[in-house]
């Protein structure tokens, strides 16, 4: 069966919508969450200002065991929780709930890479003028790291996209929704071509954002 383009075009906004609604939200929550579990998991590590062996290889535990997990496996394993926590498997927060626990542990490792790759000249600077080390972390490292940690931001956003597409199968909506059961199913390749050309425009236009947001705040450096 084909979809009439010319009355599908309100079904593509709708879920276009719900694909903006299920990535801003989940990016918000994620980076809520995972900006700070980043800097813990600097601030745990050896000889920094919070240093706590135990915590650090748990929280590198944790999120090197969950990052792996291929988003579709990761969404499924999570069901009954999903269930239990949501109260439903289906729909745009039952998508938000696993999400937003993937997404967070990427922010989180992006943000203690941003932290850890800072020039070590900057560090011994703010040291020489006797900052102490949460002023080094929260007054230097920080704002140092924050052009690289836009970009990052901007790289997990395109994540979420794919992600919520992902999201799509098990009958959150979305992009992804529309491509599998108007595209895939019927085999309508005017619907699959269309949505794989908005996920596309989605995605440039987040990195170009991204880009042109990093490119303004190192500038100001």
């Amino acid at each position: 069966m084909k979809a009439n383009l010319s009355e599908f075009y309100p079904v593509i906004l709708h879920e276009l919508m719900n694909t903006l609604i299920m990535v801003g939200i989940t990016l918000v929550l994620a980076a809520i969450i995972g900006i700070p579990l980043g800097i813990l998991l600097y601030a745990t590590g050896r000889g920094n200002v919070l240093e706590n062996r135990a915590v650090n290889l748990i929280l590198n535990f944790l999120i090197n065991t969950i990052r792996p997990i291929p988003f579709i496996i990761f969404l499924v394993a999570l069901i009954p929780i999903t269930r239990f926590l949501i109260g439903t498997t289906i729909g745009i927060w039952a998508a938000i709930f696993p999400m937003t626990l993937a997404a967070s542990l990427t922010i989180a490792r992006v943000v203690e890479n941003n932290i850890i790759s800072v020039d070590k000249g900057v560090i011994e600077a703010a040291e020489a003028m006797g900052s102490s080390k949460f002023e080094i972390l929260f007054k230097v490292l920080i704002p140092e790291a924050a052009g690289a940690l836009i970009l990052g931001l901007t790289f997990t956003t395109v994540s979420l996209i794919e992600f919520s597409a992902v999201a799509g199968l098990v009958g959150a909506g979305g992009i992804g929704y529309l491509a599998f059961t108007y595209g895939y199913q019927r085999f309508d390749v005017a619907v699959m071509v269309i949505t794989v050309l908005i996920l596309i425009i989605l995605v440039q236009i987040v990195q170009f954002i991204g880009n042109k947001v990093a490119n303004i705040y190192t500038g100001r450096l």
